[in-house]
């Protein structure tokens, strides 16, 4: 068990060094050339690299050893309950329970200082809840997500127009952040574990699409809030930067830190653990070597996501804030898009939730969609998605001229594709938006806000949104191109002969 467990640590360790080593030599190429930063900056920079690799690894080992098992078991057996209040009920608890835990959340409402965070933070909740709770109906009721995508979102975007513009961008935002690394590993096996109940055969299309429902949630709370409180950008306050002068005062820098993310952490694990441990003494009752597993898994989980969250917040965040800052700064600023673009590339590789998605992707579907497809289609989503995110940002342009033809696109194509490949597109927006876009692209837009003079809270925020909202399009286009090829491949049988011999002359015939 450990040798294998050393293995896959082996794995997890190549994976991370991968996704995140392009993203360190693209900001040291920048700070040698034309974004010159502090030999402070870039130090905390590097130091952060270090501990994002150490968490990635950690952390996507923790999922897979207990998150997603956890997930699946407690979804099998929510659907043991035959009384749909109380199966209801106890969803609604779990959507809000996860949604309190995630950290994304709390470094959004952090950002958003006119609304109080716990304020926030419920609504935010409340609304996951009652989605989860809808989705599971779906599932079990099949009932067709591109419908319920359509009618949500045409209740979203007719909303949107009612409320001030500075709150559309945090509204949807709000909606990417929350199916983070602590949301999507168990939201998305406990629509496995439920898919697995039903059997038929649609059940492994249906698996899909929770995250999907649960990030419509988020917008809607965070509309309704608009009709309280005022947002306004001039009270935002940007990441203050450090400023050390040797390799003590650095090492202190990250040392005083840990105890904060290891305590935020903790206290997020520990109702999703409260929750599991219900149903393990109620219902599951596992034991042996798999109850040993998940705890191990559960350890690797808190032990990944500390390292990762302090490497992103304190290392990753002032050098994208920074680096927006210069680059904005520059006579030639339009030459953020292009650099937006690069980084956006490789940054959604970055993302812990990205692995646990493309994994159980290709597992689900037995290979026909792989990972190395899942990837490149996300990369070249959140590629577009930050380019024009750095448009809006140099031209002040309203986030809702992009989202709508966005998702007016994605909702269209919903509706020819595969299900299965809208359930994924929907789920992967939410997941391509997780803690390295809230901790790098998001400083990095707000930097660049500041440097050109606009309003932080209009034209900054909404990067986390059109992150969220391209792969949408490009995962429905792969579905297109996989569609065709089906077509294509049942074409050819057509094409051989019913008689073999009918293809032979007479002297060909004789001899054989």
């Amino acid at each position: 068990m450990r040798n294998e467990r050393n293995e896959k640590l082996r794995e997890k360790r190549n994976e991370a060094l991968k996704a995140v080593l392009p993203i360190v030599a693209l900001v040291l190429l920048l700070s040698f050339t034309i974004a010159p930063i502090s030999s402070s900056i870039l130090l905390c920079f590097l130091m952060g690299a270090l501990l994002v690799i150490a968490g990635m690894m950690f952390f996507t080992l923790g999922a897979e050893l207990a998150m997603t098992p956890m997930g699946e078991r407690v979804g099998s057996s929510l659907t043991k309950c035959r009384k749909l209040p109380i199966l209801a009920a106890l969803t609604f608890i779990l959507g809000f329970i996860i949604t309190i835990s995630e950290p994304d959340l709390q470094v959004l409402a952090q950002q958003v200082p006119s609304v109080p965070n716990m304020t926030l933070i419920v609504f935010v909740a409340c609304g996951v809840g009652i989605f989860l709770v809808a989705a599971l109906f779906r599932m079990l009721f099949s009932i067709s997500l591109p419908r319920m995508l359509l009618f949500f979102y045409v209740i979203v975007f007719v909303l949107a127009f009612f409320v001030p513009d500075s709150f559309l961008a945090v509204a949807f935002d709000s909606g990417g952040v929350t199916t983070g690394p602590m949301t999507v590993p168990f939201i998305m096996a406990l629509g496995i574990g439920i898919s697995s109940i039903r059997g038929d055969r649609h059940a492994a299309d249906d698996s899909f699409g929770l995250v999907a429902l649960c990030s419509i949630g988020p917008i809607l709370a965070v509309l309704l809030l608009s009709l309280i409180f005022h947002v306004d950008g001039s009270t935002y306050e940007a990441a203050a930067l450090p400023e050390i002068s040797n390799s003590v005062e650095l090492w202190h820098l990250f040392l005083v830190s840990f105890p904060h993310y290891m305590q935020e952490i903790a206290v997020s694990l520990l109702p999703i653990v409260l929750f599991f441990a219900i149903f393990q003494v109620t219902v599951l009752k596992i034991t042996g070597r798999t109850l040993v597993r998940i705890g191990v898994g559960l350890v690797y989980t808190y032990l990944g996501l500390v390292l990762f969250l302090t490497g992103a917040n304190v290392g990753f965040m002032p050098a994208g804030s920074y680096l927006g800052t210069v680059l904005a700064g520059l006579n030639y600023r339009w030459i953020l898009v292009p650099i937006g673009m690069i980084i956006g590339f490789f940054i959604v590789k970055a993302e812990p939730a990205v692995y646990v998605l493309n994994r159980q992707v290709e597992e689900i579907t037995d290979g026909a969609i792989s990972a190395s497809a899942m990837g490149a289609s996300l990369s070249a989503g959140v590629a577009f998605s930050v380019g024009i995110a750095m448009v809006r940002v140099l031209t002040g342009v309203s986030i809702l001229w992009f989202l709508i033809p966005g998702y007016t696109i994605a909702l269209s194509l919903s509706l020819v594709v595969p299900k299965i490949f809208t359930a994924i597109a929907f789920d992967s927006g939410g997941v391509a938006s997780g803690p390295m876009t809230a901790t790098f692209l998001l400083p990095l837009a707000q930097g660049a806000c500041i440097a050109v003079g606009g309003d932080i809270v209009k034209d900054a925020f909404g990067v986390v949104a059109m992150v969220a909202m391209t792969p949408l399009i490009t995962i429905q286009i792969l579905g297109v191109i996989y569609k065709l090829r089906s077509r294509k491949a049942a074409l050819i049988p057509a094409a051989i002969p019913a008689d073999p011999l009918a293809a032979l002359d007479d002297d060909a015939i004789i001899e054989l």
